[in-house]
C-alpha cells in the first residue's frame, strides 16, 4: 500500500449499537473501493472484518478491525467496532485513535441504547461525527421519524443531509441536499429529483443552509442580507460546522444492499478532519496538555490494541502522532523506561497482513513480536520522549471462577489466561485467596465465554466459568479465655505442651493480632514463637464454615511445660488446639464481604432498581442527578450481586451501567448464617464422596 501524507489520511470509528448493520455497511464500502470484489455477508460468516470464530459463531462484531481503502486519493483507516456493551474496550480503544466516527443507526429501530453510550463517548471529547441511517431498504422505515428521534435525544444540530427517494416503499437512493442531486442504484448513479420530493428537498435545504451559515460568521452575515449561498459556500462551511461539532450531518443508505454507500465515503473525504486538525494530547510536567501532529518530529506513537496470537506471536497495533516509524529499528517505551526492537511493519485489513517499509504521521499499523509493550504505552525516543495519553477504560463490574478440565490444562492455565488479559485490557485476573479460586473479571457474561473460548482455542487449554465462591470469613463476638493441654506419653521421650490462650473480638479490617504476656517462665521463651504458629494455622479454618478468621486478638497468657518432653512441635500444637476451643467459646460469627456500587441508569427505572436493591439486602447511599440519568450509590452483600450485571440490563432493558468495588466485610445475619454453614457442610460432604 502506499504512504499517504498527514493531509491525505482519515481515522475514522465505525459505531452503533448492537445489530445496526456497522459491518454489512464496512463490507459495502471496501466493495466500493474495490479492495474486494464481492460482498460478504455477518450471516455465513464471511464478511472481512469478522473473521473471528467467536465472531462467526455469534453473528457479531467482538473485536476492532482496521479496514483501511482509498478514496479520492485518500487513505481512510476504517474500524469496525463491536456494538454489544461487553465489548466497549474495543470501542474507547478506535476513538482514542480517531479524529472523526460514523454513528450508524438502525432506521427500523431508532435510537437505542447502544447508540446513547457511542454518542457519550464522542460528546466527551468533542469528536466530529456523521450519522448513518442504515437499512432504508426494510419494510415501513420512517426516517423523518427516526430523525425527530435523533433530535430530541441529540439535540437540533444534527440535520439531514440526504432525502430518501422510496423510503416508505422501495428504497431506491437519496437525494443530496447541497447538490440538489439525486443517487441510486446499487452503484449511486446520478438521477433526477423525484416531482414528489422536491418541496421536502427545499425546505430541508433551506435549513440545512441556514444551520451552516449559523456556524461562521461571513456566511450568517451574507444569509441575513438574503444573498443566496454558493455550493461551494455550503460544503466549506458545512465541514467547519462538521469539525467544530455545531452541525452533525445524517445520511441514509442500506450497507446491505450496498444502495447510497459512496454518497457516505464521499462525505467522509470532505467533512471528517484530517490527522492534522486532531488533537494530540500527551504528557507534559504532570498535566495533560494538547500538542500538535509534528511529521518531521521525535517519533509518538500509541499501542491502542494487543492481540495474541499462539503462531505468530503477539500483535500490536499502534498510532503514529509524531514522526514515522521504520521497520527493522528500535523504539524507547517511554511508559517502561525500556528498548523496544522492531521488526517488520505491517498494514492490517481485517486479518491480512500487508508489509510495509514505514508508518508516516497521522498513519496506524502493527508489528508483531514486541516483548515489553502493552496497550496504553507511548513508544517513542529516549532522548527526546513525549508521553502520550493513555486509553481510560471501565472497571470491570462481572467476574467468574476460572476452572481447568483436566491436570494438563491446569499446567498451563496461569500463562494463557494471563496472554487473554494482555490481549483485552477490560480483563482483569486475580488470585483470590480466601476460596483459593483464579478470578477472571470483565464486563459481562459473554465477554468472559468468549475469554474462555479464545483461551481453548488459541493455547488448547479448556476451561470452566463458574460463579465465584464468596469469600466469607469468621470472627468471635465474645471474649473468652481457652486452655489446651498436648500431652502424649509412648516409649522413650513423651510429648507435652500446655497453652492459656485469652481471645477478643476487634475491629473490622484489623486482621489477626498475636500478643506475648507470659510471666514467670511459664513458658519458655524459645518456644513462644512456636505457639504463635499454632495461633496462625489455628485461625486459617473457624468453626462455623471453615473460612479464615478475622478481627480477633490471641494473647498467650499462661501455660505449662516438661523439661523432657516439651518442643516446639508441641506447642505448635497446643496453641492450634487453644485457638479452636476459643473460637468455639467466643460466640463465632460470619462475616460477609460488602461491595460499593455506583449505578447509572435513567431516571425512569430508579424506582424499579431501589426495589430490587431492597430485596437483595442493599441500601442506597444516595442519588445524584445528571440529566435524564440517576447515579444511585448504594452498598450490598457481595453475595447477592455477583450477577448483578443480568439483573440490571433486565430491569433498565439494557440501558443501565454499573461499577462495584469491595467496600468493608459485615456479620451476616442469623439466617443467612444458617444457609452459609449448611451450604458449606453440603459441600463438605460432596468432597468426601
Amino acid at each position: 500500500m502506499a504512504q499517504y501524507g498527514i493531509d491525505n489520511i482519515r481515522n475514522l470509528a465505525l459505531l452503533s449499537h448492537n445489530g445496526a448493520g456497522k459491518t454489512s455497511l464496512a463490507e459495502a464500502i471496501l466493495f466500493d473501493a474495490k479492495v474486494i470484489n464481492r460482498l460478504g455477508k455477518v450471516s455465513d460468516g464471511s464478511t472481512t472484518s469478522d473473521y473471528d470464530p467467536s465472531e462467526q459463531k455469534r453473528s457479531m462484531s467482538i473485536s476492532l478491525s482496521m479496514l483501511p481503502y482509498i478514496w479520492k486519493n485518500t487513505k481512510i483507516n476504517l474500524m469496525d467496532t463491536p456494538g454489544y456493551p461487553d465489548f466497549v474496550g474495543e470501542v474507547k480503544s478506535a476513538i482514542r485513535v480517531s479524529e472523526g466516527a460514523v454513528i450508524v443507526v438502525c432506521c427500523a429501530s431508532g435510537v437505542e441504547v447502544g447508540t446513547e453510550m457511542v454518542w457519550s463517548y464522542c460528546e466527551q471529547i468533542n469528536l466530529p461525527r456523521i450519522i448513518f441511517l442504515n437499512k432504508m431498504d426494510r419494510e415501513n422505515v420512517d426516517f423523518n421519524k427516526v430523525v425527530t428521534q435523533i433530535q430530541a435525544k441529540f439535540g437540533r444540530k444534527c440535520l439531514p443531509m440526504q432525502l430518501p427517494i422510496g423510503a416508505h416503499t422501495s428504497f431506491q437512493g437519496v437525494i443530496d441536499l447541497l447538490s440538489l442531486k439525486a443517487y441510486t442504484g446499487a452503484e449511486t448513479k446520478e438521477g433526477e429529483i423525484p416531482a414528489n420530493l422536491k418541496a421536502q428537498t427545499e425546505d430541508l435545504r433551506a435549513k440545512l443552509a441556514e444551520a451552516i451559515a449559523e456556524a461562521d460568521d461571513k456566511l450568517l452575515e451574507k444569509y441575513l442580507g438574503g444573498e443566496e449561498l454558493t455550493r461551494e459556500e455550503l460544503s466549506r462551511g458545512l465541514r467547519q460546522g462538521v469539525l467544530s461539532g455545531k452541525i452533525i450531518p445524517i445520511l441514509a443508505g442500506s450497507g446491505l444492499q450496498n444502495i447510497a454507500v459512496t454518497p457516505l465515503m464521499e462525505a467522509i473525504v470532505d467533512l471528517l478532519p484530517t490527522p492534522k486538525e486532531g488533537k494530540v494530547t500527551a504528557i507534559m510536567e504532570g498535566k495533560v496538555s494538547e500538542i500538535p501532529p509534528n511529521p518531521t518530529g521525535p517519533l509518538a506513537a500509541l499501542v491502542f490494541k494487543t492481540s495474541a496470537d499462539p503462531y505468530v506471536g503477539k500483535l500490536t497495533y499502534l498510532r503514529v502522532y509524531h514522526g514515522v516509524m521504520t521497520s527493522n529499528s528500535q523504539v524507547w517505551n517511554v511508559n517502561r523506561g525500556e528498548v523496544e526492537r522492531i521488526g517488520q511493519l505491517f498494514m492490517l485489513r481485517g486479518k491480512a497482513q500487508e508489509p510495509v517499509a514505514e508508518i508516516a504521521c497521522g498513519d496506524i499499523g502493527a508489528v508483531s513480536k514486541l516483548t515489553n509493550t502493552n496497550t496504553g504505552d507511548t513508544l517513542g525516543t529516549k532522548e527526546k520522549p513525549t508521553k502520550l495519553v493513555p486509553i481510560i477504560f471501565p472497571p470491570t463490574s462481572f467476574s467468574a471462577a476460572v476452572y481447568p478440565k483436566t491436570k494438563a490444562d491446569l499446567d498451563k492455565l496461569g500463562s494463557s489466561i494471563a496472554k487473554i488479559a494482555e490481549e483485552d485490557p477490560t480483563l482483569k485476573v486475580h488470585r483470590e485467596m480466601v476460596t483459593a479460586e483464579t478470578i477472571l473479571s470483565g464486563l459481562g457474561e459473554i465477554q468472559l465465554a468468549v475469554a474462555a473460548e479464545r483461551i481453548a482455542r488459541k493455547f488448547g487449554v479448556n476451561v470452566e466459568l463458574q460463579t465465584p465462591k464468596v469469600p466469607y470469613k469468621e470472627t468471635i463476638t465474645a471474649t473468652t479465655d481457652a486452655e489446651y493441654k498436648h500431652k502424649k506419653q509412648s516409649g522413650g521421650h513423651g510429648q507435652f505442651g500446655h497453652v492459656v490462650l485469652s481471645l477478643e473480638p476487634t475491629g473490622r479490617g484489623t486482621g489477626v493480632e498475636f500478643v506475648d504476656k507470659v510471666v514467670g517462665g511459664a513458658i519458655p521463651r524459645n518456644f513462644i514463637p512456636a505457639v504463635e504458629k499454632g495461633v496462625h494455622e489455628g485461625v486459617l479454618e473457624g468453626v462455623l464454615g471453615g473460612f479464615p478468621v478475622e478481627d480477633v486478638r490471641i494473647t498467650v497468657i499462661d501455660g505449662g511445660f516438661h523439661p523432657v518432653d516439651s518442643s516446639e512441635i508441641c506447642f505448635k500444637i497446643a496453641g492450634a488446639g487453644a485457638v479452636k476451643k476459643g473460637l468455639a467459646d467466643g460466640k463465632p460469627v460470619i462475616l460477609e464481604p460488602y461491595v460499593k456500587m455506583k449505578i447509572r441508569a435513567p431516571e425512569a427505572y430508579t424506582g424499579d432498581i431501589i426495589s430490587d436493591m431492597n430485596t437483595k439486602r442493599g441500601h442506597v447511599l444516595g442519588m445524584n442527578p445528571d440529566g435524564d440519568t440517576q447515579e444511585i450509590e448504594a452498598q450490598a452483600p457481595l453475595a447477592e450481586v455477583q450477577r448483578y450485571a443480568i439483573t440490571l440490563k433486565s430491569i433498565t432493558q439494557g440501558k443501565g451501567t454499573y461499577s462495584m468495588e469491595f467496600d468493608h466485610y459485615q456479620e451476616a445475619p442469623p439466617m443467612v448464617t444458617q444457609k452459609i454453614v449448611a451450604a458449606r457442610q453440603a459441600e463438605k460432604e460432596k468432597e468426601k464422596v
